[in-house]
């Protein structure tokens, strides 16, 4: 079968590119600014080439010409923009509603511009959907002759189980595009029981992804045993049990909760190894999920590796902050239909 060339902008530590390998994509160059999440990257990618640069400086010119492509060639130019501005916590701060780096999702028109590549893919958190940037780089693809098409969709009806919404935009210059939806019954959604309850126990794996053990106050500890099994939350506690910094708030009441084995987790975040962060408790133990969890959560294949070189909470970031590969692959695999079907 044909390999599809691609191109991952803001590659992170690869769960787009890993996804669209799934698919049958040779992902041939990629662009990363973050020198830990391309070490990531390169030990997991290595026959891609990576730009190890900020984004705003790469001359999309000379890297058509370093890939050996011509205008038009390219199969698809794909990316995932940083999202902390658009999302819903980052809104709610004006500082973050203006970050500069929301202005990155305009990078993706201008590689389009150059590379002419007969698809794009990009995705992002929903509220992405209603900003006004997302309208002025639609109209200007639909000026340059993409059709494109933009859904909030949920990654549980797609195979990834996680309670997880994200928008999803597909262009094309080769015909009309629509976003396939998938939708899922709660019986064939993934859980967390069907992705991690195989894992050999934490400390014993001899993988030390999930092996590394969280060192926690007696505090924090009694509470995290107190806390109902499979599903439960701090709120089943008497108030005499709470922490005090719980009582003051009536929000974020999954912080100190489990995730329950037989329903897709909640997201998987950057504080995915930290309780006070989120539902992130495991099913059972008296203890956060662990990094390999939570990255087989997010799709991420058993065997694939992460730097350790910015930590324990560096990890927890990378595998927070990437995409789920599989939901990547479906649409992926959608891209490739597209293309087939058009003769492309």
């Amino acid at each position: 079968m044909k390999k599809r060339t691609a191109i991952d902008l803001f590659s992170g530590a690869g769960g787009l590119t890993q996804g669209l390998k799934q698919a049958n994509f040779k992902v041939i160059g990629a662009v990363e600014n973050h020198a830990t999440y391309s070490d990531t990257f390169r030990m997991n990618h290595p026959s891609t080439v990576l730009l190890e640069m900020n984004i705003a400086e790469v001359d999309p010119f000379k890297f058509m010409k370093t890939l050996g492509l011509k205008k038009g060639e390219l199969d698809l130019l794909a990316g995932c923009p940083p999202c902390q501005g658009y999302s819903t916590i980052g809104t709610r701060n004006r500082g973050q509603k203006n970050d500069a780096r929301n202005d990155l999702v305009y990078e993706v028109l201008r590689f389009a511009m150059v590379f002419k590549p007969k698809t794009i893919m990009m995705e992002n958190v929903p509220a992405l959907a209603n900003d006004s940037r997302l309208k002025r780089l639609r109209n200007q693809l639909e000026k340059a002759g993409y059709d494109i098409d933009i859904k909030v969709l949920n990654m549980s009806h797609f195979g990834v189980p996680q309670m997880r919404r994200r928008m999803i935009l597909l262009g094309s210059r080769i015909g009309r595009i629509e976003i396939a939806s998938q939708e899922l019954g709660k019986e064939q959604m993934k859980t967390v029981r069907d992705t991690i309850s195989y894992l050999p126990k934490s400390g014993e794996s001899g993988d030390p992804l999930h092996d590394l053990v969280a060192k926690r106050g007696e505090r924090a500890n009694k509470l995290i045993s107190m806390i109902p099994k499979n599903g439960g939350s701090r709120t089943d506690l008497d108030e005499s049990y709470q922490l005090e910094c719980h009582k003051r708030i009536s929000g974020f009441r999954d912080v100190y909760g489990r995730m329950a084995w037989d329903k897709p987790s909640p997201t998987i975040t950057g504080g995915c190894s930290q309780p006070s962060k989120g539902r992130f408790l495991h099913p059972e133990e008296n203890r956060a999920i662990t990094l390999r969890e939570a990255s087989l959560l997010q799709t991420f294949p058993a065997n694939y590796k992460f730097s350790y070189s910015s930590g324990k909470q560096g990890i927890a970031a990378m595998i927070g902050n990437a995409l789920p590969p599989m939901f990547i692959e479906y649409h992926a695999r959608h891209l490739v239909k597209h293309l087939k079907l058009l003769g492309k």
